[in-house]
This record gives C-alpha cells, sequence and structure tokens, in this order.
C-alpha cells in the first residue's frame, strides 16, 4: 500500500519530495517539515508515520501555536498532582502517551524558549520531566516536526535555538507552494471535486480551459487549502455547472499588480533589488520596539490591521501574545 497516495500531484518538485520521503519514513530520523502555510505539512508527517515501522503504534499531533506558554509544557511532559494551582490530579504529557510511537509538533516555531530547552534534552538523551517532579522518565517517541517560518531568523533574533534547529533539522524536507507545482492544480482539482461531490451528494461542476488558465496564473497565497475551499465553495454554489473565469472569486480575476501603476511615495526600490520578506520582519520589529509592545499602536504605525499584523508577525516567528 502506496500511503503517499494522499498527496495528490506529479510534478518534479513533488516527485522528489516524495522520493525522499519514502526513503526517511523507513528510518527512525528525526524530520523537519518546512513550507508556507496550506502547503500540506500535516498530510506529509502523516504518509510518513503511516509508512514507518511505527505505523501500528499511536500517532499524536499538536499544534504549538494553539496553546498558551502556561499549558504547553504540561501538555507535552506531564504535570505532578500540586505542581500548580489547578494540577488536581497527576496528568500524563503527550511524550508518555506517544511512548514508542511518533509525535508530531506542528508550527514549532511558536514553541517557546523555555519549553524549547526540555525539547532539546530529550532528542539528546530521550529523557523527559513533568513539572512538579525532580526525577526524569525515559520514553522511545519519534520525532516530526513543521515549520511555517524560517527557523534561521528566528534564531537570528534570539527565538528559537540554534542546538535545538540542529537536532530537528536531522533531515529536512520543504513542501513547495502551489504557486511553484501548477502543473498540479487540475489534479488537486479533480481530487477536491470528486471528495465535496460525495460529502455533499451534489453534481461536481466543471472548470473550463480559460478558467483552468486563470488559476495557474493565480499567485495561490493560502496555497492547497486555499485551492480546497475554493472547490468546495464552488462544488456547492455552483453544483453540475461549468465553472468560467466570471465564476470565479474577483481576487482571481483582479488585474496583475505588475501591469498597475507605479505608486508615487519617497521610497526607492534599489538598483540591485532587495529582500521583502527581510525588510517586512524588520519594520515590524521596529514598529513593536517603539510601542513597548504594543501590538495595535504597531499595527497603526505600519498601516495595517491589529489581526494582519498577527498573521505577519506569526510568519516571521514572532512572539506571539497567549
Amino acid at each position: 500500500m502506496d500511503h503517499f497516495n494522499a498527496i495528490i500531484g506529479q510534478s518534479p518538485a513533488l516527485d522528489s519530495l516524495i522520493r525522499s520521503a519514502k526513503i526517511v519514513a523507513a528510518t527512525d530520523v528525526t524530520v523537519l517539515l518546512k513550507g508556507e502555510t496550506g502547503t500540506g505539512k500535516e498530510i506529509l508527517a502523516t504518509a510518513i508515520q503511516q509508512a514507518s515501522t511505527r505505523a501500528n503504534k499511536v500517532f499524536i499531533t499538536l499544534n504549538c501555536a494553539a496553546l498558551p506558554e502556561s499549558l504547553i509544557e504540561s501538555e507535552l511532559f506531564g504535570h505532578k498532582k500540586g505542581s500548580f494551582t489547578g494540577a488536581t490530579t497527576d496528568k500524563q504529557g503527550l511524550f508518555q502517551a506517544a511512548d514508542g510511537g511518533t509525535l508530531f509538533l506542528d508550527e514549532i516555531n511558536s514553541l517557546p524558549l523555555s519549553i524549547q530547552a526540555k525539547l532539546l534534552r530529550f532528542l539528546e538523551c530521550g529523557e523527559c520531566l513533568a513539572i512538579g517532579e525532580i526525577k526524569p522518565y525515559k520514553v522511545d517517541v519519534r520525532i516530526i516536526s513543521a515549520t511555517n517560518a524560517d527557523l534561521n531568523k528566528q534564531i537570528e533574533i534570539g527565538e528559537f535555538r540554534s542546538d535545538l534547529y540542529f537536532r530537528l533539522n536531522v533531515v529536512p524536507l520543504e513542501l513547495p507552494p502551489l504557486a511553484q507545482r501548477t502543473e498540479d492544480i487540475e489534479s488537486l482539482i479533480k481530487h477536491f471535486l470528486a471528495l465535496f461531490e460525495n460529502a455533499h451528494t451534489l453534481t461536481a461542476p466543471k472548470f473550463s480551459k480559460q478558467a483552468l488558465k486563470t488559476l495557474k496564473a493565480y499567485p495561490w497565497p493560502g496555497n492547497i487549502r486555499e485551492l480546497r475551499n475554493l472547490c468546495e465553495r464552488l462544488s456547492i454554489l455552483l453544483a453540475g455547472r461549468i465553472i468560467e473565469p466570471e465564476n470565479l472569486p474577483s481576487e482571481f480575476t483582479t488585474p496583475n499588480i505588475l501591469n498597475a501603476p507605479v505608486a508615487t511615495n519617497n521610497f526607492t526600490l534599489p538598483e540591485n533589488g532587495l529582500q521583502l520578506d527581510s525588510l517586512e520582519a524588520d519594520l515590524i520589529h521596529q514598529a513593536l520596539h517603539r510601542t513597548k509592545g504594543n501590538r495595535s499602536k504597531s499595527a497603526k504605525l505600519l498601516g495595517i490591521s491589529r489581526d494582519t499584523l498577527l498573521y505577519r508577525m506569526q510568519k516571521h516567528g514572532f512572539s506571539m501574545p497567549h
């Protein structure tokens, strides 16, 4: 059985990735999955686990960005009764629960520094320490982690440990963004339309050649997740119809930014270009420093909404609010 069938596409970039993932799956090596949000990192992690020697063992997933720092340590390593307010019973951590199996740490770029030290300890000697305990316990757990941010940038600003990065980055696998594998768009659409036709018992729509051409020209900031959502929306609203470009949301058919008039302001693009991601991260850092960390004021300084600021902070690996 090919456990990687859930990863749809035949583009060279994807084919190379899957070949490497199959080799990695047969070992017990620590894996770090890299890629933008929506590229399918959790699907790949699941495929690696299912193709591994631990396939019949427990597989646990934790999104490191979903819990505040005060809860992550207890969730991962467990705690002893009475170790803190509210600890009314002993609690088993995910490391103990995953003993013999695999633990997938998604968005590991959001893991607080204090917890990074304890994760490093486990990767170095297999030991974990529950909150309130003085004696560590040992477990046999394979770690697969994933990041949607550049960990090297986080290391530079002191938000991620370089020694932990080297322990996690034994075998890095980078998922290409959808914009770099547009030849897979038709296969993905076919897969999603069949999925939603069955789920909603509606006749699937069909995309015209012009509509497909429009989709292939789109930059897909939300990657495969964005394409999936589009297919579900159209499967419901335009069931059984032929989808033309005019049926697509406006963002797919607005003129390309390259054809828009050049804005006039005081900034001139350097002749040798610049690193836009680095510039954006630096401006966010300056705004946060100037406002002493006030995110609402920082967003106002940058001319964006607070939600947009939080999204971009997460993208660049800044510490997020609890």
